[in-house]
């Protein structure tokens, strides 16, 4: 065309200022950075991070997993000392099996929900210990079973001074990483023995959409009064104000419980993919 670069570079960038040429990255990574800023305006969210869609996979995982595991890898780098709350569930689990094995000792990693069946048996979906065979730092477990059988048990083992330390340490965390479980059909706080079928269709009749570290809330992210939330033997979630709350969801059964956990200002933080970014994004 005999225009040299350089005057070519400058009709571009005078015809892009000027409005005649606009540039558009069209680009998973882009979408997903535009989702995860949309969903920071419009809901407040301190920390968002939106994985690409894979249509080759089934799994309720994939790409979240990763992603939570960068960050939490990120957290577990800094040589300030951190104290970083875990949650228990199929995607922390995931999540926690992607780390490299770490020499972090000025950290300190606690369990947000209790780590004991009924029978007194080890949660499956339990991360804290997978943490601790992987992470080089003082761990905290939560030797409590998820649900108490009653409130008396309840005020019985968070008189011991051992678990009031724990509980007092959860509630000063800097970070959360917690899932999301729905109470469907298959919820998993009845699929994993929690709680029984009648129980289930109780909690679902009083309103209960989904539960955080075995804390069951409505659709308006309020917890549910009484019930098996009268029973749950961890502390309460630690608070947005002070404590940087991320959720892990994936997939459409996740999406009412992720909706209400952030009406409610239960979490602050969320790693999903961009399925179920539209989702919320159309709920508004």
């Amino acid at each position: 065309m005999g225009v040299s670069r350089q005057s070519a570079q400058r009709l571009v960038s005078l015809a892009m200022s000027s409005g005649i040429i606009k540039v558009r990255v069209d680009h998973p990574i882009a979408r997903c950075q535009q989702l995860g800023q949309q969903l920071r305006d419009e809901f407040g969210l301190k920390y968002v991070e939106i994985v690409p869609d894979d249509p080759l996979s089934n799994s309720t995982t994939t790409g979240v997993a990763n992603a939570a595991a960068n960050e939490l890898e990120n957290r577990l780098k800094r040589e300030d000392p951190q104290i970083i709350a875990i949650g228990t569930g199929q995607t922390l689990k995931a999540t926690i099996d992607l780390l490299p094995n770490m020499n972090c000792p000025q950290h300190k990693i606690i369990s947000l929900a209790g780590n004991l069946m009924p029978d007194g048996a080890a949660t499956f979906y339990s991360v804290i210990f997978a943490v601790a065979d992987k992470i080089k730092a003082l761990s905290y477990p939560m030797v409590l079973p998820v649900l108490a059988s009653s409130r008396e048990e309840r005020i019985l083992l968070h008189a011991q001074s051992t678990i009031q330390s724990t509980l007092k340490l959860a509630q000063q965390a800097n970070i959360a990483f917690v899932g999301i479980g729905d109470l469907g059909a298959e919820a998993p706080i009845y699929r994993d023995g929690f709680v029984s079928h009648k129980d289930l269709k109780i909690l679902q009749k009083a309103g209960a959409v989904a539960e955080i570290c075995g804390w069951v809330f409505d659709q308006s992210g309020i917890l549910i009064d009484g019930l098996t939330n009268d029973l749950v033997a961890s502390g309460p979630l630690p608070s947005p104000k002070s404590c940087l709350i991320i959720a892990l969801a994936k997939g459409k059964k996740k999406l009412p419980g992720v909706s209400a956990a952030i009406k409610g200002n239960l979490i602050n933080g969320l790693i999903t993919d961009e399925t179920m970014a539209i989702a919320l994004l159309k709920n508004i």
